[in-house]
């Protein structure tokens, strides 16, 4: 048995990453060295995920990019580390709730540590 968590941080915890590094080096016009800073990666993976070789696993849906671009919008804000989690894991919870979860691991259940998946 694995874990909701388990699962997510294996296959969409990376494309989330792919995701905010693209987004913070396109839209915001950061340099892969601020992006590892602000995403507490180090430069090598940006480079990765910038690529597609690192979190290519998992294609998100045009809201789906605009939610992770509007986390990236907030990291460069600056967020408390609390912060920092709290968003993750409301992006990882937008994602169960797109039907990922349900579709790519039918037999897990919603995280249970930020409320269930109606975002309580």
């Amino acid at each position: 048995m694995r874990t909701t968590c388990e699962i997510m941080v294996q296959k969409v915890l990376p494309s989330i990453r792919a995701e905010l590094a693209r987004t913070l080096m396109c839209e915001h016009s950061c340099t892969q060295q601020e992006v590892a800073e602000i995403l507490g990666l180090s430069r090598a993976a940006v480079s990765q995920y910038v690529s597609e070789k690192r979190g290519a696993e998992v294609t998100f849906s045009k809201e789906t990019q605009d939610e992770i671009g509007k986390f990236a919008s907030e990291l460069l804000k600056g967020l408390t580390p609390d912060d920092e989690v709290r968003g993750m894991c409301e992006v990882c919870k937008y994602v169960q709730r797109s039907g990922w979860l349900f579709k790519n691991a039918p037999d897990a259940g919603y995280c249970i540590l930020y409320g269930d998946s109606e975002g309580t």
